[in-house]
């Protein structure tokens, strides 16, 4: 950890907090590991008592002290890691910043950092790296074919009305006739820019920027099906199960995470779009979308303004207005309540009658293009081929007044 008075301070405070909340054995276990040399057997301790007690409860009912308290042994088993476990201390430093709190934010990102910097062990071999090329090319070519991704779609795909495409439109053209109005669109040539349309289609270069970190991805068809997990897994792990994607139980997706504020060098590789400043746009979340082809993303609406920037690969998007919410049948279930009953990949007429016969626009999102999603739309997402998507949500200050 960085030293600093300012940040003995917060640790104190934290540690008198968690002493108030008779977290005893933690504080004792998180003084020792901090003290001298350190205990690494201390800061694991603490560590656990941290972790169960983030698991006691629901999410929303953790207290943000434990959040921190989590955090602080993170970064105490990293440093005690560091010398000689890599791996171990950038995985409790990137458990520390996905799960733990905001006050010791900056100390764990200082000590990714650090640990980032250092060199680290030999590359593959020649042989192996040209092959995972080889490998990651054809993942981000396939289904080019409008026949062929015909064949895995939802039935009726592509037969209705497509989404309107335009090239690089103007902020004042996207408020006028689709924010204002609530009309998704889809933009071309707004993301060319980008370094990560060119970087990110480097596998190597993903791998050395983000290889050995712990990220948390998806496994199974979709998050409604009943044998859905999800892991915690390294990047490099997660590379490699995007080559095994026959059985629809091992489909592992890194869905809707916060990457870039996990990875900042990501982060330096896109831009948020003008567009997310429609209505004193407030952006609320900017979030990544990887994995191979197959994954899904059941019919669902979200409650803010989305764009959907494609940056590698391809996607089939379709689209329902808000005014139809009833005949989609959404869950009754409170954490599913923006979800749809329906699978379109396999409707059930009989249980879902209205859903029959609904217009719906739909499209084919190609890379370099981005997607407006209005609020309250319900969206369907498949992707064609390996695909590396960014949403970036955002919260109007002046609210559209609807229509066509």
């Amino acid at each position: 950890m960085a030293g600093g008075e300012g940040e003995a301070e917060r640790v104190a405070a934290l540690l008198r907090e968690i002493t108030g909340e008779g977290g005893f054995a933690f504080v004792a276990s998180a003084e020792k590991a901090a003290a001298g040399a350190g205990d690494l057997r201390a800061a694991e301790a603490a560590r656990e008592m941290a972790w169960e007690q983030l698991h006691s409860g629901p999410w929303s009912e953790v207290g943000a002290a434990w959040r921190d308290a989590y955090a602080l042994a993170c970064l105490h088993v990293a440093r005690l890691r560091a010398g000689g476990d890599r791996a171990a201390a950038l995985k409790a430093l990137d458990m520390g910043l996905i799960m733990g709190g905001n006050l010791l934010r900056a100390d764990l990102e200082a000590a990714l950092a650090r640990i980032s910097a250092e060199p680290c062990g030999g590359e593959d071999g020649a042989v192996a790296v040209d092959e995972e090329d080889q490998r990651w090319r054809e993942g981000l070519d396939r289904n080019r074919d409008i026949a062929d991704a015909l064949k895995i779609l939802p039935v009726k795909s592509l037969s209705c009305k497509k989404v309107e495409r335009l090239s690089h439109i103007s902020l004042e053209e996207f408020i006028c006739n689709y924010f204002l109005r609530e009309s998704p669109v889809i933009i071309s040539g707004a993301i060319d820019h980008w370094p990560a349309r060119t970087k990110w289609k480097d596998i190597k270069y993903l791998k050395k920027i983000a290889g050995d970190r712990t990220v948390p991805v998806e496994v199974g068809k979709n998050y409604v099906c009943s044998f859905w997990k999800q892991e915690l897994i390294t990047f490099s792990q997660f590379l490699e199960r995007m080559w095994s994607t026959d059985c629809p139980s091992n489909l592992t997706y890194l869905a809707q995470h916060p990457l870039f504020e996990q990875i900042k060098e990501l982060s330096e590789d896109i831009i948020v779009p003008d567009y997310c400043y429609a209505g004193g746009g407030e952006l609320q979340s900017l979030n990544a979308w990887f994995g191979p082809h197959g994954t899904v993303t059941p019919l669902h609406h979200d409650p803010h303004h989305n764009i959907l920037a494609q940056v590698l690969g391809r996607k089939y998007i379709r689209l329902y207005p808000a005014s139809i919410s009833e005949e989609l049948y959404p869950h009754t279930e409170t954490m599913l309540s923006n979800t749809s009953q329906v699978d379109l990949d396999n409707i059930d007429l009989k249980e879902f009658p209205r859903a029959e016969n609904l217009e719906f626009m739909d499209c084919i999102l190609e890379d370099g293009e981005m997607l407006y999603i209005p609020p309250k739309w319900w969206h369907y997402v498949r992707s064609l081929s390996t695909s590396f998507s960014v949403s970036f949500w955002w919260r109007a200050t002046v609210q559209p007044s609807g229509g066509s």
